[in-house]
């Protein structure tokens, strides 16, 4: 029977550092290691699009940034446990795969509520109040052409989240001081008396009503093209959409013609069904737009927290515990997982004596 190692090694994808090696990024949560004298850990020297199975070699936990997870990523990832997405995206993660290879996928579950939240709010102040217009006009001196921007404000108007996770949750409580009127949520995965503060109801129905449309489901093969010509024929011509979840959940050409048109007054794009974006996207010409880098939300705060939650689940795993946030939470089940486990963590004379729990 062989003992259990003394350190745990965590290892991060090369796009947490920029090409000199230096840090992108000046907090990721790197203290929750540090206080741990078990646990040891390092930086890919290169970013590959693909976890390259070679890097994983000496890593019991790999936290991920952008780099996709394969099915070849893992297929001989012996020493490996636990892949934890920076994030909770994980639409680039080949899930099925990791489970097969005994990996245990989590996210950083709630860290990015407060973050997205107040960045979509941002995104419905910017578009009604038309600050880029706005801003433009002072730019081009076209002072006496302000009239011809009024905007409008967020009270007596409806808020409508598709997906009501943590985010939308947390951006529907940021809302009520707005004096808007009562929020509307379509998912079919919420019962109607855990809602919270939404009024549950169709997506045709929340598309007819709201004046913000703000998707926070995540990219899978029920949502992808959710929303399409007919949905968006469906939207009022003075209500907004925002997207700030996954790329896919659009279709793009269906949203160009609906902008272009004046179908619908506007929308705030942070992210796209292929990324990067490397040439000019046909909804940069209009001018009822706003974009991002998928990065909208990207704040030091915010990665200050979501590093502590993906490296307080490495902790908790190389202790024997089940982290926040697990994906395929099935891979408890399967024998090769739990070998692994029990072979990988680290006990002392604080840790759990009783099997992983």
């Amino acid at each position: 029977m062989s003992t259990a190692p003394r350190t745990f090694h965590v290892a991060f994808t090369g796009d947490f550092q920029a090409a000199d090696g230096t840090p992108k990024y000046p907090d990721i949560g790197l203290d929750v290691l540090a206080m741990h004298p078990h646990i040891t850990q390092s930086r890919f020297h290169e970013h590959h699009p693909v976890l390259g199975a070679d890097q994983l070699a000496e890593a019991q936990g790999v936290v991920v940034l952008t780099p996709r997870v394969t099915a070849a990523s893992v297929a001989q990832s012996r020493d490996l446990l636990a892949i934890g997405r920076f994030g909770v995206g994980y639409d680039a993660v080949d899930v099925e795969a990791c489970t097969e290879a005994d990996v245990l996928v989590f996210i950083a579950a709630g860290a990015v509520d407060h973050s997205v939240a107040e960045a979509t709010v941002g995104w419905m102040i910017a578009l009604t109040h038309h600050v880029r217009a706005k801003d433009r006009l002072v730019r081009e001196c076209r002072w006496d052409e302000r009239s011809n921007s009024m905007g409008r404000e967020l009270r007596d108007r409806t808020f409508g989240a598709i997906g009501l996770g943590g985010i939308a949750r947390k951006t529907i409580a940021m809302l009520e001081s707005f004096g808007m009127n009562p929020p509307l949520a379509f998912d079919p995965y919420v019962a109607p008396d855990a809602a919270g503060g939404a009024r549950l109801t169709t997506l045709d129905g929340l598309l007819k009503t709201a004046d913000f449309v703000s998707i926070h489901c995540p990219l899978t093969d029920q949502t992808r093209n959710l929303i399409g010509r007919r949905e968006l024929a469906l939207m009022k011509p003075d209500a907004y959409l925002i997207n700030t979840a996954r790329g896919g959940i659009v279709d793009e050409a269906a949203l160009y013609e609906s902008l272009r048109d004046g179908r619908i007054a506007g929308a705030a794009i942070d992210c796209f069904a292929e990324e990067p974006v490397v040439r000019p996207h046909p909804l940069a010409a209009l001018e009822n737009v706003l974009l991002a880098p998928h990065s909208i939300a990207w704040t030091h705060e915010l990665f200050r927290d979501i590093g502590r939650a993906v490296c307080q689940g490495m902790v908790e795993l190389s202790r024997g515990k089940r982290p926040r946030g697990v994906v395929n939470p099935q891979v408890f089940e399967r024998r090769g997982f739990q070998e692994k486990w029990s072979r990988l963590r680290v006990v002392d004379s604080g840790a759990e004596k009783a099997n992983p729990t």
